[in-house]
């Protein structure tokens, strides 16, 4: 099978990561051209992927010899790069969400990926690809814990990356904590239950990082969904980890529970000596999704060659930003919000 020629946009913290995955690692995908503001980002790439550089998307996809783009820049301009890329017959994986807000310019995204049937799109909700909550969702789809009464679930960042954040959310809008990351959970939500909520009451604060105030962010949010059957849902986005990075997840069934990454163990090393017992931590997000991230690529890449549809919709895009927002605004005005 042909190899798929990609174009990266965004040399970020996890742009960076995507690109050394499909260099190195996905044997089908050839990195042949990325595209970065920082120019430091675009000389390492250069020297470490042999690629070549732009600085102008645009220019990148119009010039370069690509089948595929991979769009990791913020999120405020995934809509348009999405958009331009499909009008120029290239397939498209683009990090979530599709947009800081539900509005025009989300619309018109959704519109032009239904215009290109024959382009693969995919969204990149990689925890659906992680080996333990796929394990979580054949267990619930076998009825093994019955029916889901609760779910809960948090996703709280290792404080040590605050200042990097800061520095991220003052030069962008970064879309607020349901939306940047809480959004990880619904998605994972809608997919387990194939359900919608119909309300949330959410909020937040800065106590553990009061700087955030100034930017007009909140450190730890809490969103409680309810769903039209009943069901609950509480998510907890967080930046304030002192040991590491949690990401975990309760559900509670009808017939019994199951949690997924209760501790962020880092390996199965157990440290015993004077100070006590220490279970290393694992530190950032990519650490923790590194196969899942590395999956996720593979399947679009596979995708693309088969010229089959993304496994993860903008449908679900859309969702997911629909509800994400929704907690914004219930923290914002501190009022019940129906979805």
């Amino acid at each position: 099978m042909k190899k798929v020629k990609l174009g990266v946009i965004g040399l970020g913290r996890l742009g960076m990561v995507h690109t050394r995955h499909l260099a190195t690692l996905i044997s089908d995908a050839e990195v042949k051209d990325v595209c970065a503001l920082d120019q430091s980002q675009l000389n390492y790439a250069k020297d470490h992927f042999n690629v070549t550089t732009w600085v102008d998307y645009k220019e990148m996809i119009d010039s370069a010899d690509i089948d595929a783009v991979v769009i990791v820049a913020p999120t405020g301009f995934h809509p348009e790069m999405v958009i331009y890329a499909l009008n120029a017959n290239k397939h498209v994986f683009c990090e979530k969400p599709v947009g800081l807000h539900l509005d025009d310019t989300v619309l018109l995204m959704e519109k032009t990926v239904t215009a290109h049937p024959h382009l693969t799109f995919q969204l990149g909700f990689m925890r659906r690809y992680d080996a333990s909550y796929r394990h979580a969702k054949k267990i619930i789809e076998d009825g093994q814990i019955g029916d889901i009464v609760y779910i809960r679930a948090y996703g709280i960042d290792p404080s040590s990356g605050m200042e990097s954040f800061t520095k991220f959310a003052s030069d962008n809008d970064s879309g607020g904590i349901f939306v940047d990351m809480c959004i990880h959970d619904i998605d994972l939500i809608r997919w387990y239950t194939g359900m919608e909520p119909i309300q949330t009451w959410s909020m937040g604060n800065q106590i553990a990082a009061p700087e955030l105030k100034v930017i007009g962010e909140y450190e730890t949010g809490v969103a409680t969904l309810k769903f039209a059957n009943g069901m609950v849902a509480t998510l907890i986005g967080g930046r304030h980890a002192a040991h590491g990075n949690q990401v975990e997840m309760e559900i509670m069934g009808s017939d019994g529970w199951l949690r997924i990454a209760q501790e962020p163990n880092k390996d199965f090393v157990t440290l015993f000596t004077h100070s006590g017992v220490v279970r290393p931590s694992m530190q950032s997000f990519s650490e923790r999704f590194e196969l899942a991230f590395i999956d996720e690529l593979k399947d679009f890449i596979t995708r693309v060659q088969y010229k089959q549809p993304g496994s993860i919709t903008m449908a679900d895009g859309i969702q997911a930003l629909r509800i994400a927002e929704a907690c914004k605004q219930s923290a914002e005005s501190g009022s019940l919000i129906a979805i």
